[in-house]
């Protein structure tokens, strides 16, 4: 299932990756100072994230509990595509080329590239 997060659903759905299940009042406690939503807010966004698939809940004994309905790397893979395709073309060159003349990969962003193709060359089809 592909699920395409905005920003804001990212800071929420990241929550809940890390620590499920979560009820309304912890999440809004948690991403209240970073955030400065409140409890409508997150109703919403919950109820939207529900309607994608991303998220589920089940009820308390006092209070629904949230958890993820989809595993972090998947939503990461469609993310990643999503912007390959909108801003490259999907082209993962370009994208690369792009990062080389503009100096924005360090030695060690070069080392792991290097390490994930050495990977991938080695793998038969």
């Amino acid at each position: 299932m592909q699920v395409n997060l905005s920003g804001s659903e990212w800071k929420l759905m990241n929550r809940l990756w890390a620590h499920s299940p979560r009820t309304i009042t912890e999440l809004t406690a948690e991403l209240k100072e970073e955030t400065g939503w409140g409890k409508n807010t997150i109703i919403t966004m919950l109820g939207r994230l529900e309607a994608k698939g991303a998220v589920r809940h089940e009820e308390g004994a006092r209070a629904k509990r949230y958890f993820p309905a989809i595993p972090k790397e998947d939503a990461a893979r469609a993310e990643t595509e999503s912007f390959l395709s909108r801003v490259y073309g999907g082209s993962l060159g370009l994208m690369m080329s792009a990062m080389v003349e503009s100096r924005q990969l360090t030695e060690a962003d070069i080392a792991e590239l290097s390490a994930i193709l050495e990977k991938a060359g080695g793998e038969e089809a």
